[in-house]
């Protein structure tokens, strides 16, 4: 892996634990729809989407 999948790679794990952790609620619902978003851009490779998801679904948890 180059190092810029494995930090994206490592910042998946980071939010998925987020929202693992995160309470039930709208936001938490919010944010998994960007978590889903991420995981199909990061089938398909594309770091820059997959990043940009995985924002958003942090910015949904706070």
């Amino acid at each position: 892996m180059i190092p810029e999948q494995n930090k994206t790679d490592e910042k998946m794990t980071s939010v998925k634990a987020a929202w693992n952790k995160a309470p039930a609620g709208p936001k938490k619902d919010a944010a998994l729809k960007h978590y889903k978003a991420a995981e199909t851009a990061h089938t398909a490779k594309d770091d820059a989407l997959t990043n940009k998801e995985l924002d958003a679904a942090t910015a949904k948890l706070s």
